[in-house]
């Protein structure tokens, strides 16, 4: 199992967001700045957390800000934003057509394995990360 960047990127961003809690939020330029990612790359990050409904902005003036606080959002729900779901292999997505999962030894392993990483990403929030900086 890969992170892709926009994953790790969206994660910083929020990262970036929840450690600002003025009313006015957190510019894009300063997120892009403070994280080291460019304007143009985070432009469609910052969309895809807007999407996914766990950041806003009041108005073109003013900056990010959480749409709930940051104990509330959890690791998955900011993965979710960009890939549905953790799968660690193809072959444990629903709609995969694997022609030896019937005798495969090593599926429940897998799954097991699967299970275990989800459920650590629905463990941890926001706040346990920005809380570890």
């Amino acid at each position: 199992m890969k992170i892709n960047t926009k994953i790790r990127y969206g994660l910083r961003a929020m990262i970036e967001i929840a450690k600002h809690t003025s009313e006015n939020g957190v510019l894009q330029k300063d997120i892009a700045i403070n994280q080291s990612i460019s304007l143009k790359y985070l432009d469609p990050i910052l969309n895809s957390l807007k999407v996914a409904n766990l950041i806003h902005k009041k108005s073109h003036k003013e900056g990010y800000i959480l749409k709930k606080p940051a104990t509330e959002i959890t690791i998955f729900e900011i993965h979710n934003a960009f890939e549905p779901g953790i799968r660690i292999l193809d072959c444990l997505d629903l709609h995969n057509d694997c022609n030896i999962e019937a005798k495969c030894d090593v599926k429940g392993f897998w799954c097991e394995l699967n299970t275990m990483i989800a459920d650590k990403f629905k463990s941890v929030t926001l706040y346990d990360l920005v809380q570890k900086n």
